[in-house]
């Protein structure tokens, strides 16, 4: 099934059901502000499903998304001094922090070898909405097959996941097709020095100058 996801009331229509969808363990495939993504609750069962979905290799994490500071905290989720200004500096929008905390409320699976949790407080305003909708996180993966690149719409997703799609286990969202935008910077934040893993949507010339020394 694929559901309109253009505008504010787009968003409150679909909300339940996709909120009927994610609490049955069950997936979703949204756009985001930067490729279309998979995701879920941040429950075991449906993190098992995402991972056999996409064909993930056991112990490489997802992301989180959040909408806020109020959904960090609850997650058990801390800034050290150098996040918090990454954080003030560039969400939300395309930057992921893997984060420590979250012990007891996350579960481990979402951990990568660093111990963190990678995180991100989306500024897509569809995404945005539906987080507040729900009243906590969707897990995040990009929408393709290994070695594939992330498909640029709901059709592109559904063509890479027909069973799923057929079997009402995958919710598709239709944001429209999105441009050729890369991922989301990601900065390990776990350390007493930020370290960059990923450069992706903001260069590292643009976080080291809106962030200064709190910059990889």
């Amino acid at each position: 099934m694929i559901l309109p996801f253009h505008t504010d009331a787009d968003v409150d229509a679909a909300a339940p059901r996709i909120a009927a969808q994610l609490a049955a363990g069950r997936l979703l495939a949204y756009p985001t502000e930067t490729v279309y993504g998979l995701g879920s609750f941040a429950d075991a069962t449906a993190l098992d499903r995402l991972a056999q979905l996409k064909g993930r290799p056991a112990g490489k994490p997802f992301l989180l998304l959040i909408d806020g500071i109020a959904m960090l905290d609850a997650a058990g989720l801390s800034l050290s001094s150098y996040a918090r200004v990454l954080a003030h500096e560039f969400w939300p929008g395309p930057l992921t922090l893997v984060l420590r905390g979250g012990e007891g409320k996350l579960p481990d699976r979402l951990r990568g070898p660093e111990g963190g949790i990678a995180v991100r407080w989306t500024s897509h305003r569809g995404v945005a909405r539906l987080l507040r909708h729900l009243g906590q996180p969707l897990t995040s993966t990009s929408a393709n097959l290994p070695g594939r690149q992330a498909a640029p719409g709901p059709e592109a997703i559904a063509q890479f996941f027909p069973d799923a799609v057929d079997a009402g286990d995958l919710l598709l969202l239709d944001g429209g097709v999105l441009g050729n935008v890369p991922p989301s910077t990601l900065v390990d934040c776990t350390g007493s020095a930020p370290r960059l893993v990923r450069e992706g949507a903001i260069p590292r010339h643009e976080l080291r100058h809106r962030a200064g020394s709190s910059a990889p």
